[in-house]
């Protein structure tokens, strides 16, 4: 089940909504499945479903979350988002990343959604 939070950053209400793996979000004009994932001691892979618009830099949306860090994509099968639902592998390097606590965000316009991906410390 999905939850919604309403955060307050810098004045401005953000809406973020709490997805498990196979649920479908939206964020802005963005749909966003996480269809699995997969750790390694070094990287986290992240298979989503994504559409609604051609944005060639909107992977950028996508962060890994965890103890100190917060992480960019440093690879991916994709060029970007488009118009029809493409399913993307999102790698991201985690050999800097302590701990074993895990959340994907997408973030886009207002909008984020949120995988808890493993907890830990």
């Amino acid at each position: 089940a999905g939850g919604v939070q309403l955060l307050r950053v810098g004045g401005q209400q953000q809406s973020s909504t709490l997805l498990t793996t196979g649920q479908p979000g939206k964020a802005g004009d963005v749909a966003v499945t996480l269809l699995s994932s997969t750790a390694t001691d070094s990287t986290l892979d992240a298979v989503v479903r994504i559409s609604g618009i051609n944005d060639p830099e909107g992977l950028k949306g996508f962060t890994l979350v965890g103890p100190g860090k917060v992480l960019p994509v440093t690879s991916s099968t994709c060029a970007g988002i488009t118009v029809a639902p493409v399913d993307c592998s999102l790698t991201f390097a985690t050999g800097v990343m302590a701990g074993t606590s895990r959340q994907l965000i997408f973030h886009r316009a207002d909008q984020q959604l949120r995988w808890v991906l493993a907890q830990g410390d």
